[in-house]
């Protein structure tokens, strides 16, 4: 068997534009590290300097010649992009930690309910005020209102770990109960994409389905728990190779295995992270092994994700100037009224909570899964996807610019609750 393959000119072409891509996000990155702001933000600004709102506008010929040089050069592109967004869910897998702290389960609750249900509930009313702009090409309109739901209520963990280990926090009452609740947080709403991906695959609404793939991705967290405890004895006899070449292989396997069950291959890579956190722990050697997966991941792949982000962003066509600012308007304002709301019920003084209403909405990488997987399935609009990016990284740098002027004013602020 012979495969096919690119020429020689179109492998180099290919290698130029995943190069300039990586420099673009490596530069744009570093310099957002300088004024404190979230990586991720740069890096996606990066693409976008590559893409129509920028180079590609002023030099639309240069621009063909390298990320348009032959047909198939978006499907070459999309690999690693899909391998990006793969490694990040799975990296984010890994670093979930579900569990909660007894003594602070009721700010827990209060958090996670003002910060999650309560701004979805409240985004209802204006679903239809953005549909004829926002929905996708796909025209299911029930995908389109929970990926806008989401969008309002998505929260960051990366994003905000990032922040809190800059600053000297981590591990306080403060950052333990926000990356608690955007656990949960996430885990509820990587269902309801999963399900709004569903639902436009298979043009209809089908009750018996939708139950049947929350019982599943809520029952694969259940027997991950179970599995490990059996399975635990062993790892310590697995070489670093046999680790990444069993961890390589379970996630490509699974990701495939549970699309066929109606799980898309982000809540599956992400799924396959945790499985590996339950079966090799948290000791210093597994730790190692993954800190080495993450620094390829988060200096290759998962930048060049970002940059494609940015890249497919067209600030300049197909966007709205005025409807992002109504979106982030409402998208903020619901998430911090949802959060402050019910933490009157906390008993906490008024800064804390604040610090709270204002942390919950950082959307970082989560905020960009959400855009990318919605527009991938054509849910949502080209605008809506730029809106989300954009909501997104405005979101994260207000949260981080917050809270350390925050710190700067009292730095035991984060201390105690």
């Amino acid at each position: 068997m012979k495969l096919a393959t690119l020429s020689e000119n179109e492998i180099i072409i290919t290698l130029i534009a995943l190069a300039l891509l990586l420099i673009m996000a490596f530069v744009f990155g570093s310099l957002m590290e300088l004024i404190k702001g979230p990586r991720v933000v740069g890096e996606i600004l990066g693409g976008m300097i590559l893409g129509g709102s920028c180079m590609f506008l002023l030099f639309p010929a240069l621009s063909e010649r390298i990320f348009f040089a032959y047909a198939e050069e978006g499907k070459v592109l999309n690999i690693f992009y899909q391998l990006g967004l793969i490694f990040l869910m799975f990296l984010s897998g890994y670093n979930t930690d579900i569990k909660v702290d007894k003594s602070n389960a009721k700010t827990i609750g209060l958090v996670f309910v003002g910060a999650t249900f309560l701004p979805m509930l409240g985004s209802i009313p204006f679903f239809g005020m953005f549909k004829s702009y926002f929905i996708g090409t796909a025209g299911n309109e029930m995908s389109y209102n929970l990926v806008f739901a989401i969008g309002v209520a998505i929260t960051s963990i990366p994003v905000i770990s990032k922040i809190f280990f800059d600053m000297g926090v981590m591990n306080k009452a403060f950052s333990n109960t926000v990356l608690t609740v955007s656990t949960f947080q996430d885990l509820c709403l990587w269902i309801l994409l999963n399900v709004a991906t569903r639902i436009v695959q298979s043009g209809e609404i089908r009750l018996s389905e939708m139950i049947l793939i929350v019982l599943v991705t809520i029952g694969i967290f259940v027997a991950i728990a179970c599995i490990s405890r059996y399975i635990k004895q062993v790892k310590s006899q697995w070489k670093p190779n046999t680790f990444y070449s069993l961890s390589f292989a379970a996630l490509m396997f699974t990701c495939g295995v549970l699309y066929m069950l109606g799980i898309n291959i982000m809540y599956s890579a992400f799924v396959v992270g945790y499985l590996i956190k339950a079966i090799f722990g948290t000791e210093e050697t597994v730790k190692t092994r993954m800190h080495f997966l993450e620094n390829i991941a988060f200096s290759f792949f998962i930048p060049i994700y970002f940059a494609l982000v940015g890249i497919q962003l067209n600030v300049i066509h197909d966007f709205s100037f005025m409807r992002f600012v109504l979106f982030f308007a409402i998208a903020f304002g619901l998430e911090f009224i949802g959060t402050w709301v019910l933490l009157l019920f906390s008993g906490l003084k008024m800064s804390t909570r604040m610090n709270f209403a204002i942390t919950m909405n950082a959307r970082g990488g989560p905020g960009i899964v959400l855009a990318t997987v919605a527009y991938s399935y054509e849910i949502i609009s080209l605008e809506f996807f730029t809106v989300l990016i954009l909501t997104t990284m405005l979101s994260s740098m207000i949260a981080g610019y917050y809270l350390r002027l925050q710190q700067k004013r009292d730095p035991k602020v984060f201390d105690e609750l």
